[in-house]
C-alpha cells in the first residue's frame, strides 16, 4: 500500500518548493513574538512592544490579500521578490533601531513596511493546486500543509523567543529576516512549479473577498482563530491559578499535538461526504470540544481537554482550503487562500484580547467561554452560508465534493 504523503512528492519540484515555503513562513510567528521579546528587553516597556507587534500583525492582515491579488495577476516571482526585499529591509531596520536605541516612532514605520511580507502558506497551496487540481492528491497536500502550519507556529514561536533570550535581544527578529530572505529566494527559484498568472482573464476581475464562499470561510476561520487565541491566554492563566504555571507550555504542546495527530490520519483518507457537509460536521465537533476546558479542575484534565480540542482543528483547515480551491477561480486562488489565512490571524488577536478581559473580570477558567461563543458563531456562519459553500464552482461545473 502506497503512502499518500510520499505520493504527493513524486511530482518534480514539489519537495523543493514545499521545503522553501516552510522555511520562509517560519518568519511570520517569529516576527510577532520576536518583536515583543526584543523590545521588552531593549526598551523595558511591554506596552510599546505589544503596540509595534500589533502594527506589524494588522498591517500584514490587511495588506497581504492585496499582495496576493497582485501575485495572481502578475505571477509569484515577479511580485514576491520586491515585496520580500522591502519586508526584509524593514525587519533589519527594526533590529538596527533597537540595537542603536533609536526613536520609538521609527519602530512603527519599520513595522508597517515589514507587514508587506507575502503569505507563503497561500503561495505554497497555490502551487499544490496547480499540480493536483481535481485529484485526491490535493486533499493530501492540503492536509500536509495544515500540519506544516502547526509546526510553523510551534517552532517559530519557540525559536524567536529562545534566540532573543539566549543570545541577544535582536536575535529573534534578525533570524526571522534571514529565514524570510533565504526561504523566499529558494522558493521563487523553483520556476517549474510556479502557477501561471491570470493578468486579464475574467476570473481575475474583482476582489476574491466578494465571492460569498470566501467571505463565509474567512469569517468561520476568524472564529476558529478566536478559539486559538483564547486557548493560549486561558491555558496560561488557568495553569497559574492552579499553582502550576510551568505546565502551560506542555498543555499547549498537547493542543498542537492533537491537531497534528488527527491531521495526519485525516490526510491519509479521502472522505466521500461532500466538502460543505464535512465543514458543518467539523464545526459541530469544534463547538463540542470547546466545552470540556470549562469542566476540568486540574492540569491533567486540562491537558486531555486541549488535546481533544486540537484534534478538531486540522479537519477544519483541510476542508476549508479544499472548498476555496473548488469555489474560487484560478485567477483569484492565492488571494482567496490569503483571506482565509487573514481570518485566522485576526481571530487570534481578538481571542487574545477578549479572553484577557474575561479572565480579568470573571477568573481564569472563564476565559474559555470566549471559545464557546466563537464556536457557536463558526457553526452559525457555516450553516447560514451552506448554500454558497455547496454551490456551483466558477469553472461552470457542479462541485462534485461540495
Amino acid at each position: 500500500m502506497t503512502n499518500p504523503y510520499a505520493d504527493i512528492f513524486r511530482a518534480r519540484g514539489a519537495a523543493a518548493f514545499s521545503a522553501a515555503g516552510f522555511l520562509a513562513r517560519l518568519s511570520l510567528p517569529m516576527v510577532t513574538l520576536g518583536i515583543v521579546t526584543m523590545l521588552s528587553q531593549t526598551q523595558g516597556r511591554y506596552a510599546i512592544a505589544g503596540a509595534v507587534a500589533a502594527t506589524f500583525a494588522v498591517t500584514n492582515a490587511l495588506v497581504s490579500p492585496r499582495v496576493s491579488r497582485l501575485i495572481d495577476r502578475h505571477g509569484q516571482a515577479r511580485v514576491v521578490t520586491p515585496v520580500t526585499v522591502v519586508a526584509v529591509v524593514a525587519l533589519l531596520g527594526l533590529v538596527g533601531n533597537a540595537f542603536l536605541g533609536g526613536p520609538d516612532w521609527l519602530f512603527f514605520v519599520f513595522a508597517l513596511f515589514a507587514g508587506l511580507m507575502p503569505s507563503m502558506a497561500a503561495l505554497v497551496r497555490a502551487r499544490w493546486t496547480a499540480l493536483y487540481r481535481g485529484t485526491p492528491r490535493l486533499h493530501t497536500a492540503f492536509a500536509f500543509e495544515s500540519l506544516l502550519d502547526e509546526l510553523t507556529y510551534m517552532f517559530g514561536s519557540v525559536l524567536a523567543i529562545g534566540l532573543s533570550l539566549l543570545l541577544f535581544p535582536e536575535a529573534g527578529p534578525l533570524a526571522a529576516a534571514l529565514f524570510l530572505a533565504l526561504g523566499t529566494t529558494l522558493f521563487v527559484m523553483q520556476r517549474r512549479t510556479e502557477p501561471l498568472p491570470h493578468p486579464h482573464d475574467a476570473s481575475s476581475a474583482g476582489a476574491a473577498i466578494r465571492i460569498p464562499a470566501v467571505r463565509i470561510i474567512a469569517l468561520m476561520l476568524l472564529a476558529v482563530g478566536v478559539i486559538f487565541g483564547t486557548a493560549e491566554v486561558s491555558v496560561i492563566a488557568y495553569c497559574q491559578a492552579l499553582g502550576e504555571p510551568g505546565a502551560a507550555s506542555l498543555v499547549l504542546a498537547g493542543y498542537s499535538l492533537g491537531s497534528l495527530t488527527v491531521g495526519i490520519v485525516y490526510g491519509l483518507r479521502t472522505p466521500r461526504m461532500p466538502l460543505a457537509r464535512q465543514l458543518v460536521v467539523a464545526m459541530v465537533v469544534v463547538l463540542v470540544t470547546t466545552l470540556p476546558p470549562l469542566l476540568v479542575w486540574n492540569v491533567g484534565g486540562l491537558a486531555v481537554a486541549l488535546f481533544l480540542a486540537g484534534g478538531a482543528i486540522s479537519p477544519t483547515f483541510i476542508t476549508a482550503f479544499g472548498l476555496i480551491e473548488r469555489l474560487v477561480p484560478g485567477g483569484k486562488l492565492t488571494e482567496g487562500i490569503t483571506w482565509a489565512m487573514t481570518g485566522i490571524g485576526l481571530g487570534m488577536a481578538l481571542g487574545t484580547i477578549g479572553s484577557g478581559h474575561a479572565i480579568d473580570a470573571f477568573g481564569a477558567q472563564n476565559g474559555f467561554w470566549i471559545s464557546v461563543v466563537a464556536g457557536l458563531f463558526a457553526l452559525f456562519i457555516v450553516i447560514y452560508g451552506y448554500a454558497a459553500l455547496a454551490g456551483r464552482d466558477p469553472r461552470g461545473e457542479r462541485t462534485a465534493l461540495a
